[in-house]
């Protein structure tokens, strides 16, 4: 039975942050999130959890029985594109690493429908079907999709959410940093405690 403390956990994840929707690399790397009291929600703890987290996107059917080892694969795949857009925001040279994972994960399922021998009906051409290999295929989009993000216009709009402890990324829109309405509020009453500490010092 699941525990109170990670049902509350669970309940303290925030909606999703702006470009979530259209790059599910986004996504993906802002499905373990840092929440106040430093407690982390891990949309992929397990793997029931990562299976509904690829069918809510369409990168799984539902009822796929998802291993320990698949919810680990996108756990670490999560973690390379993470490092990916956080060097595109730092502005710096992204991890050899990384960019090696996300490559590797796009070229390790084939995207051409393959010649295959049938003993009665002959040589005939087929696609695989994606629950054939569920988190390959998954893996593959994701990554398709964290090199598009970051080789788009889209990538001059990725930031880090402006709110600590908040680990996520979001596309901006105008001026807004927060990647949620709870994380905005969070820092305009931080700026607002700062300044009231402030002039109490000075008084």
């Amino acid at each position: 039975m699941r525990g109170m403390d990670e049902f509350v956990r669970q309940e303290a994840a925030p909606p999703s942050a702006p470009g979530e929707a259209e790059h599910p690399s986004l996504a993906l790397a802002n499905s373990a999130v840092t929440v106040p009291g430093g407690h982390t929600t891990d949309l992929l703890g397990t793997p029931a959890q990562a299976e509904q987290w690829l069918a809510r996107r369409d990168l799984a059917p539902d009822g796929a029985g998802l291993a320990e080892v698949c919810a680990t694969q996108l756990r670490s795949l999560r973690e390379q594109v993470r490092s990916l857009l956080a060097s595109r925001v730092a502005g710096q040279p992204a991890l050899p690493a990384a960019v090696a994972a996300v490559n590797d994960a796009m070229t390790r399922v084939p995207t051409a429908s393959l010649l295959r021998w049938d003993e009665k009906t002959g040589p005939h051409r087929v696609t695989p079907h994606p629950t054939t290999a569920i988190v390959e295929h998954a893996l593959a989009a994701i990554a398709a999709d964290a090199a598009d993000l970051l080789t788009s216009p889209d990538a001059a709009r990725l930031t880090a959410c402006a709110s600590p402890p908040c680990n996520r990324f979001l596309l901006k829109h105008g001026r807004r940093q927060w990647c949620s309405t709870r994380c905005g509020d969070r820092a305009r009453a931080a700026r607002a405690y700062a300044r009231r500490t402030t002039m109490d010092d000075a008084t």
